[in-house]
């Protein structure tokens, strides 16, 4: 895009003259200009917003007239039922005849063909307003409608896109101020306070999406059933979440604790820390430094391992202490589900089936114990 130009100015100075050597060199320089501006006038997404599958048609920081037909080739091919967004927010001129078209396709094209459509981020000189129609935050409404198995494809969805790098164009802004008067999440999601595993990010969730109890291990305790129990009973969520996380250091620590036979609070000077080592060694098993001998298994495997079981153990507990959620999840008006978060790769593994070491509820029949 330099070269070139340069090298044909060049040229044509020397056998032609200055004057017309530096006009053939300008021509050159016109054409490439014009090229790129036909080849890549707008970057156009398919995204899924909740129950919504929206078209975000970004708009380029330059859009001249020569993009109307590249533009209006895209508008067309849109399908009945499509939700298009105009995004401008790094668009620097639109020229009129652009600025015309959008206005005439939503006004006139888009609701003969089915299509709705929104603006975003144009400049107040053009006169189009910020005007969302799509849903991209929980209403009450949203979450009535949805189901326990609705609620994991989304969140499925969302860790494939965080794990792909595509995560979903968001307005926090508009999202703030939707849901400043009231939340209506449809999951709760039970992790580690791990500061690699944010729910809310390694699962491309918004502002109000969902409820999220932090704490080290993943481990439950009356004050974390008490959390769910109110976000599932009173909120309204839909589906609750048990995530672990692999190179777990509440996971690792226990499981050295186990192996040396040390005490915890002697080791770390923590008061409190007890409890929470003592909750995941229950699942640590009492094989574990025979394995170890055996060879039949690394350390490292042996951790991963733990970190899954103890995420089956957390699931096994939620129900066999809690009622409430026990009821919810009997009459399927609630889910619950074990997961695994690979800090490596970005992946969250979900355990559906007995096959993966998750155990259905059904098949549990809990008796209720203390927590």
């Amino acid at each position: 895009y330099q070269f070139i130009p340069f090298l044909t100015t060049l040229l044509a100075i020397v056998f032609t003259d200055l004057l017309i050597g530096i006009l053939i060199g300008l021509a050159v320089s016109v054409a490439f200009i014009l090229n790129s501006n036909l080849r890549c006038p707008v970057r156009t997404k398919l995204e899924s917003h909740l129950l919504n599958k929206v078209l975000r048609i970004e708009l380029g920081d330059q859009v001249s007239f020569l993009n109307k037909a590249s533009l209006e080739k895209v508008l067309h091919s849109a399908k009945r039922g499509t939700h298009i967004v105009f995004d401008a927010s790094n668009s620097n001129y639109i020229d009129p005849d652009i600025l015309t078209l959008i206005r005439e396709f939503r006004n006139q094209t888009a609701p003969a063909h089915g299509v709705e459509v929104s603006y975003l981020g144009f400049r107040s000189k053009y006169g189009l307003a910020d005007d969302v129609k799509f849903m991209d935050y929980t209403t009450r409404e949203l979450q009535q409608l949805l189901t326990p198995d609705d609620v994991l494809e989304i969140l499925v969805e969302g860790n494939e896109r965080f794990a792909a790098g595509d995560r979903l164009t968001r307005d926090f802004r508009r999202q703030l101020s939707a849901t400043s008067d009231g939340q209506h999440p449809y999951a709760v999601i039970l992790s580690c306070i791990d500061s690699r595993a944010p729910v809310e990010t390694i699962m491309d969730l918004g502002l109000g999406d969902v409820f999220s109890v932090r704490i080290a291990g993943n481990v439950t305790s009356e004050k974390v059933l008490g959390s769910m129990e109110y976000a599932c009973a009173v909120a309204g969520a839909k589906l609750i979440v048990v995530l672990g996380h692999s190179k777990c250091g509440a996971v690792t620590s226990t499981v050295d604790f186990a192996l040396s036979g040390g005490d915890v609070k002697s080791v770390t000077g923590c008061d409190n820390l007890h409890s929470i080592v003592h909750d995941i060694e229950s699942v640590v098993g009492t094989d574990l430094q025979s394995r170890l001998n055996q060879g039949g298994i690394d350390k490292a495997a042996l951790v991963e391992e733990v970190s899954q079981r103890n995420v089956l153990e957390s699931v096994r507990r939620i129900l066999a202490n809690s009622p409430v959620l026990c009821k919810l999840v009997e009459s399927e008006r609630v889910g619950i589900i074990g997961a695994k978060y690979d800090v490596s790769s970005g992946k969250i593994e979900f355990f559906k089936s007995e096959a993966q070491g998750f155990t259905s509820m059904k098949s549990m029949k809990p008796k209720h114990e203390k927590p």
